[in-house]
């Protein structure tokens, strides 16, 4: 019997302003895989991993994380979230920041330092936050994250604005965590960035038009790269329309 997924999507439906956002999605992700979720601005890509935190009203449909309903108290510990902007206070060191959401769930300082370090931020830990760059505001909200060791880590377009080396950074610390046996959902509109997951979920205009792997998304549209599969992909809409 194969494992149970990480998360379950069926028939979600999301409407806002009574207009649909996301029109009857279904998928379901792996545990210790990275999952992409790729599309353009405006395509539902931020109502779809709200709806998996449990942020998010739904119209229908049903969305369970590590076999509860998303959003349920239990999970609370198990789940992090990392936004598109930092969630980290200004006013307060990088360790301080993390030192912080460490206490919030039982974790001391030394579980704080070992997620400084995870994300390369060691070396940073006394500087204020307000003062650091971009890619190091990521970092430090992203070590916020990891301090309570979820098990599943949803993140809201992560590398946005940030140079290719500490993209590279980022992924190879999202690789790792996969390894250790965490579940992640990554959104992006950087097709580049598509190679780097285990699984693909393109969505356009509120539905999924492809859920497959890299390979497979190639080899299903006879083309090299997943630029020009996605391209190929929304063609075949646009013919079928």
């Amino acid at each position: 019997m194969p494992p149970a997924p990480a998360v379950s999507v069926v028939d979600l439906v999301v409407d806002r302003s009574r207009k649909p956002v996301l029109k009857g999605v279904s998928t379901s992700i792996a545990a210790g895989s990275v999952t992409g979720l790729l599309g353009p601005s405006g395509s539902g890509k931020t109502t779809f991993i709200r709806a998996v935190v449990g942020t998010q009203k739904v119209k229908s449909g049903t969305v369970e994380v590590l076999g509860r309903p998303a959003g349920s108290k239990p999970l609370r510990r198990r789940l992090a979230y990392v936004t598109q902007d930092a969630s980290i206070y200004r006013d307060l060191s990088v360790k301080a920041n993390v030192a912080y959401f460490a206490a919030l769930y039982g974790k001391g300082r030394r579980e704080a330092m070992r997620a400084i370090e995870r994300v390369g931020m060691g070396d940073h830990a006394d500087h204020l936050a307000g003062n650091l760059s971009g890619g190091q505001k990521t970092r430090t909200s992203l070590a916020c994250a990891l301090v309570i060791e979820p098990e599943v880590l949803i993140l809201d377009e992560p590398t946005v604005g940030l140079d290719p080396v500490i993209r590279e950074e980022l992924w190879d610390r999202f690789r790792d965590l996969a390894r250790q046996g965490a579940t992640l959902l990554v959104s992006s509109h950087v097709m580049d960035e598509a190679d780097r997951c285990d699984r693909l979920l393109l969505l356009r205009e509120g539905r999924f038009i492809a859920d497959d792997t890299p390979a497979g998304l190639r080899a299903a549209t006879g083309t090299e790269n997943l630029e020009a599969a996605f391209l190929h992909l929304i063609r075949e809409l646009e013919e079928d329309d």
